[in-house]
């Protein structure tokens, strides 16, 4: 019994100075980027967590640009008016922004500061999507504008806090951000706590300009496995790119116009492509991209798309139909072709509907074949070899009239 009491307390040693080195310390909070209901959550769960585990002052680093969830704003909110232990609030690394929410957030804050450099502003609509955009320009302030104690640095902010006395949900709460070391003084240890992986794997999606990304990368890569011989590794850079984007369309206000007009011109590029390269038809899909990504969502000037931003996703989609997929293509579908150049010219039967691969029959043997896709070939025509291309005899129909 005392063997088993002994190892217990060895046990339980290692828990115990865990739990003391976290004690009395100070938790950073950042959740950069537009506030969405993962971050939201984030943020209220963290406070909770510091308070519970005994920490001296908890700091939301704050550098949004929007909120895009109602139901967590109006939580965090709620512990930030009526905190568990004490919570400040910084808005920083310079440039950083506070729109929005974020803006309110910082203006109700009990004790706030702010980096030189940043702004604050644009408080309608507080949770973007919600209610009408503002129909007339709001207020951008400058830190010094503010009225905010100014902190460049979040270590500067956490020494003149030393002493602060907050507003706590137990009452009025002094804390000590500094301790003693050696012959001076240094601030207490700082634990930066930021989102997990998986929170911020979708987050990178929560940007109008990535949104718009992910959604024509997924379309794009799906189209060159369409054409490129059946799915492969492309595949599930398709699958990803498109939750991602499915995922940045459900969280953004998006303008469901400008999603149907990106569809329009992701169809206009295929459609392009699949005609043989129509460079007409590929331009204004593109233009049509352009003009769907630049309003791809309703920011209200906190969030806007920036075209700029979105010119380089037009032109790499661009640039993949008009070049990449043809070559690729190509590529993937050129062997040597010994042996089967004396079948030009000679006529076979088609054994199924071409669309635009299919299975002929020629010279008694069946090979497989491609044809235009306008070639409209069907099972039991009668066609024509007009050159070999890789393992595929081209042909068409026979009734086509062409001289071989």
């Amino acid at each position: 019994m005392r063997r088993f009491t002994l190892l217990i307390l060895l046990l339980a040693l290692p828990l115990a100075a865990a739990a003391d080195e976290g004690h009395g310390g100070i938790d950073v909070i950042d959740s950069s980027g537009p506030l969405d209901a993962s971050a939201l959550e984030f943020m209220v769960d963290s406070i909770e967590a510091a308070a519970l585990s005994g920490q001296e002052l908890a700091v939301l680093q704050i550098n949004s640009r929007a909120v895009l969830d109602e139901e967590g704003y109006s939580r965090l909110r709620r512990v930030v008016a009526n905190p568990p232990l004490p919570v400040a609030i910084w808005v920083g690394p310079a440039p950083a922004r506070a729109y929005g929410g974020a803006a309110v957030l910082v203006s109700e804050a009990a004790v706030a500061a702010i980096a030189p450099g940043s702004e604050i502003g644009l408080t309608q609509p507080e949770v973007l999507g919600v209610g009408p955009s503002p129909a007339e320009r709001q207020e951008i302030l400058s830190a010094e504008e503010t009225g905010l104690e100014l902190q460049p640095s979040i270590r500067q902010y956490l020494q003149a806090l030393d002493g602060r006395t907050f507003p706590t949900a137990q009452g009025p709460v002094t804390v000590s951000t500094l301790e003693a070391f050696g012959d001076g003084i240094t601030v207490k240890e700082v634990t930066f706590r930021q989102p997990g992986l998986g929170a911020r794997f979708f987050r990178l999606a929560v940007t109008p300009e990535a949104a718009f990304l992910f959604l024509m990368v997924g379309l794009t890569i799906l189209t060159f496995e369409f054409y490129a011989l059946g799915p492969g590794v492309a595949a599930g850079v398709a699958a990803i790119s498109l939750i991602l984007g499915g995922w940045g369309a459900v969280t953004l206000p998006v303008r469901w116009w400008a999603l149907a007009l990106a569809l329009v011109g992701w169809a206009l590029l295929t459609v392009g492509y699949q005609k043989g390269g129509v460079f007409a038809l590929s331009l204004i899909g593109a233009v049509t991209l352009q003009v769907a990504g630049t309003f791809y969502i309703d920011g209200a000037g906190q969030l806007d798309p920036r075209w700029w931003l979105v010119l380089p996703t037009v032109l790499a989609v661009l640039f993949f139909y008009l070049i990449a997929m043809p070559t690729v293509q190509r590529a993937r579908l050129s062997t040597h072709s010994i042996g089967r150049r004396h079948l030009v010219g000679q006529a076979g039967i088609a054994l199924v509907d071409f669309a635009p691969d299919g299975l002929v029959e020629v010279a008694g043997a069946r090979w497989r074949g491609t044809a235009h896709r306008e070639a409209g070939i069907h099972s039991g025509d009668e066609v024509i070899v007009i050159g070999v291309d890789g393992m595929y005899l081209e042909v068409e129909p026979a009734a086509s009239g062409r001289e071989t």
